[in-house]
């Protein structure tokens, strides 16, 4: 396939390498992927999880640290992009991975602006204070990565109903994170819980670790968990405008990570001490289980 670039191989193994280690649910998912489709969602989850990165102070998605140049970094991955975008190499694999599938998939400047400017809200120490707070930031850090890995998988950017419904699978996804990251989160200085819920539950925002707070915190990891349920749902609606690889790679990618919230809210307060995870096991079982939805991805009721 001809691109243009010619260190895109070196990228694309890049790319895989960075999946691989960074998120093992992805990684499988993708292997279901038609070649083209899967080299090209593993380059824009290069780009993704290297944001990430560098806004959090891990590495692959581990080891979060407090950040103490928030702002230094959010220009940094502001910089790279748009010299990324404008074909400027930037000696960082990962952005250029994004300007090789930006460009052989002409994915939409104002999508991936949308998601930088997840990160500028984290920046800025910004935190939600209602539910449809809490959902527009989702829609910023995995909403907006849903839409452009459909446009990767081949769909229209003027798809829009097809479009809502990856957005809404991303909305799954980082509800689930945040409902499985609520302790790791707190030794961090951050906490995603509307102002509203915690209000509700008589919780000190800046005390989330008080003993006292528990069974309330468990509460509302449920409550996350049981939302990211309903996003799940309504995301699998749009298996139907997908190529049947694709459609698959989608419902392997929603159960097995969807299994990540139902697990958080079966653990309660244990959930607040240790990450949960989905087994080997149970990734190889959405992988049988989600070929079948499929192949009768028609099924899925049209979100009303």
């Amino acid at each position: 396939m001809a691109t243009g670039f010619a260190d895109r191989p070196a990228l694309v193994a890049q790319a895989r390498e960075t999946i691989g280690r960074g998120s093992q649910s992805f990684a499988m998912a993708s292997k279901l992927f038609d070649p083209d489709t899967r080299e090209r969602a593993w380059l824009l989850y290069a780009w993704c999880r290297r944001c990430d990165d560098l806004a959090d102070g891990q590495a692959l998605g581990h080891d979060m640290s407090v950040v103490a140049d928030p702002q230094a970094r959010l220009a940094e991955i502001r910089d790279k992009t748009d010299r990324a975008l404008a074909g400027e190499a930037t000696d960082d694999p990962s952005f250029d991975a994004l300007a090789v599938v930006a460009k052989e998939c002409a994915i939409p400047r104002a999508l991936i602006d949308d998601h930088i400017a997840g990160f500028a809200l984290d920046a800025d120490g910004w935190v939600p204070e209602t539910e449809e707070d809490l959902l527009r930031y989702c829609y910023h850090v995995a909403g907006v990565v849903g839409m452009m890995m459909a446009i990767v998988m081949g769909v229209p950017p003027d798809d829009t109903e097809t479009l809502d419904r990856a957005n809404d699978l991303g909305l799954a996804f980082q509800l689930a994170n945040i409902a499985r990251d609520i302790g790791e989160d707190a030794d961090n200085g951050r906490c995603y819980l509307p102002r509203q819920w915690l209000a509700e539950k008589g919780i000190d925002p800046e005390n989330l670790r008080d003993p006292a707070h528990r069974p309330a915190l468990a509460e509302l990891s449920a409550r996350l968990a049981d939302l990211a349920g309903q996003y799940e749902d309504r995301a699998r609606a749009g298996t139907a405008a997908l190529s049947f690889r694709s459609a698959w790679a989608v419902l392997a990618a929603a159960g097995i990570y969807g299994d990540i919230a139902r697990k958080v809210a079966a653990k309660g307060e244990a959930a607040l001490d240790a990450r949960v995870y989905t087994t080997r096991r149970e990734k190889l079982g959405w992988l049988f289980k989600s070929w079948r939805q499929a192949l009768n991805r028609g099924q899925f009721a049209p979100v009303r």
